[in-house]
């Protein structure tokens, strides 16, 4: 018999971590793993969303009460099983490097994420803390380094659901906040039934998991009823309407050389809109007040171009409406700039607007002699210039805010647009260069939540597809199919109301992050003094 001592799980403070020794167990790995899987599954085209809570809770129980390292390890685990399959899209032309280098960066942001929940897991009240804790992890990632990169984020696995709702009150951070805390709320549950559960039966069990629990379904009620006030599904509601047509020409092949016959996507998208417009004429189409084309829509420069302008001209006459053309311009000097062109057909070429998020290591290289040793690839890379004016448009008669592909990932660059008056949003896209992978609608789910943050409608109008028209409550109206030539047509209500989200913009995510921060700085405080005490 040992003379050592061991604690009664039934005596110790309940939610408390017990003083079992500080090991990181293969069930722990193996837990932590499985809360990447979940998060992975819900997202687009898995779209199991309600699975997303199990990533919190999961990382939240694989770390109670362990080391920060063990956190570090923890969530790094999470994070590559997460972000590995997740952005598989990132290599399919380029190879595995590229990919795995990104799928590993991202990462280690969720590994910070481990050990800052594994450090602040012995705090009073650490289900909100850790919750807090994943929209700074998110924050963090999505601005650092080169600007960031946002995929990935929990609220956009939550297209659609009972946390949806919450996007129109604070953002995809809110949306994140809600999913995080309902599943380390459910961790909780679990921590306080298991301390209570050995020899005692199950009614205390039940007691002592009653209050989290109860907690944690209460988050997507609420959720639910937030829906009420919000706008619906109706596209014409909320303001003057204006007639919308999207235009999907299709290229002529998938690939990193989608554009290798340019001129044939440029009449690819030209002829669908002649053919709309033959249907406008025969009365099976209403007439468009403006036409949306795709990002790449013309990678010959129209301004350069002769042949190039004459059949836009050409275009946007047949349908007699003005139309936003994606075209790849040269300049400033010798950059080239991926823009937006508003295309009247009697003045021609009008307003702009020029992407102001180029894509790293895929639109620019910075570093180019650094990268270029890890992969010749990067040569292949022309460097695209940085916009610098917001995109809001005046086209047909409708305020358009333009975001040009990614960058409806990012918060600030889509309520740039909407606080400039934007009256709908529309994405300029091209998916081309990533074939039929789980990337477009991965991209498309951001459209939905950024209908429902803005109150707005959002137009996407992809090269290859997926286009759509997306309600200002996330619902598709239209969408197209992949690699097939498509257009639709609807009256869209140019909206002036302004959402809960819109007014407090960032604040609430630097709220929640700054809850995060400071339950980190609390607990290493506690720590600095319990070992003084010591």
């Amino acid at each position: 018999m040992s003379g050592t001592a061991t604690a009664d799980p039934a005596r110790l403070p309940v939610g408390r971590p017990t003083p079992a020794r500080q090991v990181r167990w293969p069930w722990r790995t193996a837990l932590a793993a499985l809360g990447g899987l979940a998060v992975y599954l819900a997202f687009p085209a898995h779209d199991l969303s309600a699975l997303a809570v199990a990533g919190p809770a999961a990382l939240a129980l694989a770390v109670r009460g362990q080391r920060v390292r063990a956190g570090l390890w923890l969530g790094l685990v999470l994070g590559l099983v997460t972000m590995v399959p997740l952005l598989s899209w990132s290599g399919v032309y380029v190879g595995s490097f590229p990919w795995l280098a990104l799928a590993v960066t991202e990462a280690l942001y969720f590994a910070l994420l481990g050990g800052a929940t594994a450090l602040t897991s012995r705090l009073p009240g650490w289900p909100v803390w850790a919750a807090a804790l994943w929209v700074a992890q998110e924050a963090l990632r999505g601005r650092w380094p080169l600007g960031g990169f946002p995929w990935g984020r929990l609220g956009f696995s939550q297209a659609e659901g009972p946390f949806t709702a919450f996007a129109a009150y604070g953002g995809v951070p809110l949306v994140g906040f809600a999913v995080a805390l309902t599943g380390t709320l459910l961790a909780a549950a679990v921590v306080r039934a298991r301390a209570v559960g050995e020899g005692r039966g199950a009614r205390p069990v039940l007691r002592a998991a009653a209050v989290p629990l109860v907690a944690a379904l209460a988050v997507p009620a609420v959720g639910g009823l937030a829906w009420l006030p919000l706008a619906g599904s109706s596209l014409t509601e909320g303001g003057p309407t204006r007639t919308v047509a999207v235009i999907q020409g299709n290229v002529p092949r998938a690939g990193l050389d989608f554009n290798a016959q340019r001129r044939a996507v440029l009449d690819n998208h030209a002829a669908e809109t002649i053919r709309l417009a033959d249907a406008v004429a025969a009365g099976d189409a209403a007439q468009p007040d403006l036409v949306i084309w795709p990002e790449n829509s013309s990678d010959i420069d129209p301004y350069t171009n002769a042949d190039a302008a004459r059949v836009i001209s050409r275009a946007a006459a047949a349908i007699d409406a003005p139309i936003l053309v994606g075209a790849v311009v040269q300049g400033p000097g010798e950059l080239i700039s991926n823009t937006g062109i508003v295309w009247d057909p009697v003045t021609g070429p009008g307003e702009t607007y020029v992407k102001r998020h180029p894509v790293p290591l895929a639109e620019y290289v910075p570093a180019r002699p650094f990268f270029r040793f890890f992969s010749p690839l990067v040569d292949r890379v022309t460097d695209f210039a940085h916009g610098t004016e917001v995109g809001t448009l005046d086209i047909g008669g409708a305020r358009v805010g333009d975001v040009i592909c990614f960058e409806i990932a990012y918060d600030g660059l889509v309520s740039d647009v909407v606080d400039d008056g934007a009256g709908m949003i529309v994405v300029q896209t091209n998916n081309a260069t990533f074939g039929y992978t789980d990337e477009t609608e991965q991209q498309l789910a951001m459209s939905r939540l950024r209908a429902v943050e803005f109150g707005r409608t959002v137009v996407v109008a992809a090269t290859s597809g997926v286009s759509a028209i997306v309600a200002p409550d996330g619902t598709l109206v239209h969408r197209s199919e992949l690699f097939t030539a498509d257009s639709f047509v609807e009256p869209i209500a140019q909206r002036d109301q302004r959402t809960v989200a819109e007014r407090l913009g960032a604040a609430p995510e630097w709220l929640l992050t700054a809850i995060g921060v400071g339950a980190v700085l609390a607990a290493l405080t506690t720590g600095r003094a319990r070992r003084r005490v010591r």
